[in-house]
C-alpha cells in the first residue's frame, strides 16, 4: 500500500502556514516542528505503507506526530481522531491537508503495533536525541536514574486468583514504603544539567530496578547518580571500571547501619538526584503516566518511549528560549 501525498499545500493551508498564531498551543507546535529535521524521522519510518496493493495509507510521520500530540495534551486513540478532526493547529503540526480526512483510532493502534513490531520506538527516541545533541542541548555531566510505577489499567486480581491478571497477564506488583502497586515501571537516564531524558526503558513492576540499570547509563557522563535502591557495591565497581564517579546512595543493611559519611553522602547526592521527579510529576500531571494507557508490556513499553520523546522536544524548546533570552 503507497502514502497518501501531503507535500503540496492548497492556498487556504498556505496562508494559515504562513501566519504566527495568538494562541501559546499553535505557537509551541511551531517551535517543536522548527526544532529538529523531521526528514530523519520520516526516513527511518519509510519502510512502512510502501507496499504495492491496497488503499493508500496515512504518512507515517503524520501519524507519529499525532502519537506526541496524545502525550502533550493527554489524548486518548478515540479523542485524538476528534482532535485532529477539527484543530487547525493539531492538523499544521502533523501535516494533514484540511480538505484530507484524518486517520481513525484504529490507525494509531495499527501505527503503534507495527512500530513495535519493527522495533523502531527505540530507533525513533535515538534519533531524536542525536539531533538535539548536535545542538548541544544535553550537558552530558551527570546523569540521574531513577524509576516510577505507572498503574495498571486494569484491576489487580484478587487474592482469590493469585498474582496474574486475567485481563492484563504482564502486569506485576511491587511494594514500595510498605505500600503494594499493581502494574508497570517507566526507567530514565536523566542528562543532570538540562533534564532531558538520554536513556528509557519500560517493564513490568515486579522487575528490580538495578537489573535495567546500566541499559540507563550512556557511558560518557562523568557521574551517575542515584537513590537507594540502586546502592549496590557490584554498580559501585561497574561505574568505576568504566570511569564514571559512583554518585548513588548508601542503602543500610541489616545489622549493618550507615556510618556517619555515609549519611552526610546520602544527604548530599539527594537534592541532585530529586530533579528526575519532577520530570515523573510533570509526566503524572500531564501526559497521562499515572495509569497505563495500555495493557501488556510491549505496548506499555512503547508508549514510555513516546512519553520521553515528547517530553525531551517540550524540554528542549524551553531551552532554546532560555538560550535566545540569556545572549539577548
Amino acid at each position: 500500500m503507497a502514502r497518501r501525498d501531503y507535500r503540496q499545500l492548497n492556498l487556504a493551508e498556505a496562508l494559515l502556514c504562513g501566519r504566527k498564531g495568538k494562541h501559546v498551543r499553535l505557537d509551541r507546535l511551531c517551535e517543536i516542528h522548527e526544532l529538529i529535521a523531521w526528514g530523519a524521522i520520516d526516513a527511518l519510518l519509510a519502510a512502512i505503507n510502501n507496499a504495492q496493493k491496497g488503499a493508500d495509507g496515512y504518512p507515517p510521520l503524520c501519524l507519529f506526530k499525532a502519537l506526541l500530540l496524545s502525550v502533550w495534551y493527554n489524548l486518548s486513540d478515540a479523542k485524538l481522531e476528534d482532535a485532529l478532526a477539527d484543530r487547525l493547529s493539531f492538523r499544521k503540526f502533523c501535516g494533514f491537508p484540511l480538505d484530507a480526512r484524518t486517520p481513525d483510532e484504529t490507525t494509531f493502534v495499527r501505527f503503534r503495533k507495527t512500530l513495535r513490531e519493527r522495533k523502531l520506538f527505540d530507533d525513533l527516541f535515538a534519533t531524536i536525541n542525536q539531533q538535539l545533541d548536535k545542538q548541544g542541548l544535553f550537558v552530558k555531566q551527570g546523569t540521574l536514574v531513577d524509576a516510577t510505577i505507572v498503574a495498571a489499567d486494569a484491576k489487580r486480581p484478587p487474592a482469590s486468583e493469585g498474582e496474574v491478571s486475567r485481563v492484563d497477564p504482564d502486569a506485576g506488583f511491587t511494594k514500595k514504603n510498605g505500600e503494594s502497586y499493581f502494574g508497570y515501571k517507566m526507567h530514565v537516564g536523566v542528562d543532570q544539567g538540562s533534564t532531558l531524558i538520554r536513556e528509557v526503558e519500560g517493564t513490568t513492576a515486579d522487575i528490580n530496578d538495578c537489573l535495567v540499570f546500566k541499559g540507563l547509563v550512556s557511558g560518557d557522563e562523568a557521574f551517575v547518580c542515584a537513590d537507594k535502591a540502586y546502592g549496590s557495591e557490584d554498580y559501585q565497581k561497574w561505574l568505576v571500571e568504566h570511569s564514571i564517579a559512583d554518585r548513588l546512595m548508601y542503602k543500610a543493611q541489616k545489622n549493618k547501619p550507615l556510618t556517619t559519611w555515609q549519611v552526610w553522602f546520602n544527604k548530599s547526592v539527594a537534592p541532585i538526584r530529586s530533579s528526575v521527579e519532577r520530570i515523573f510529576g510533570v509526566g503524572k500531571r500531564s501526559y497521562g503516566l499515572g495509569r497505563a494507557r495500555y495493557r501488556g508490556v510491549g505496548r506499555v513499553r512503547g508508549h514510555s518511549f513516546v512519553i520521553a520523546m515528547a517530553y525531551n522536544l517540550r524540554r528542549a524548546v524551553t531551552i532554546v528560549a532560555l538560550r535566545g533570552e540569556l545572549a539577548a
